[in-house]
């Protein structure tokens, strides 16, 4: 009798392969991006945000809080850096506050 070779791949493997085949990648990356916002940011910041958009490679976050709005622009480039490593790809070039 023959032995079967097993193909088997995990659920997970296989959601991730029908993911990339069909290139969903990006549209759930943008229904994701707030989600990573608000675990990065915090509950403190969160509740001052009332938008959060990606469009392309541009973060879009709009605030109810000029302050807030203000003492985050000085720190742009390290939440770019933050939310590509939370991805773990280079996805977001750029970051708009609001």
């Amino acid at each position: 009798m023959p032995k079967r070779q097993s193909n088997t791949i995990s659920i997970s493997e296989g959601i991730q392969d029908f993911v990339r085949e069909n290139r969903l990648e990006q549209g759930f990356d943008k229904i994701r991006v707030r989600e990573v916002w608000n675990q990065l940011m915090g509950k403190p910041i969160e509740a001052y945000t009332t938008d959060v958009q990606l469009r392309g490679e541009t973060l879009i976050v709009s605030l109810s809080s000029s302050v807030l709005r203000e003492e985050l622009s000085y720190g742009k480039n390290k939440i770019i850096s933050m939310m590509n490593d939370e991805f773990g790809k280079m996805m977001i070039n750029k970051l708009v506050l609001k």
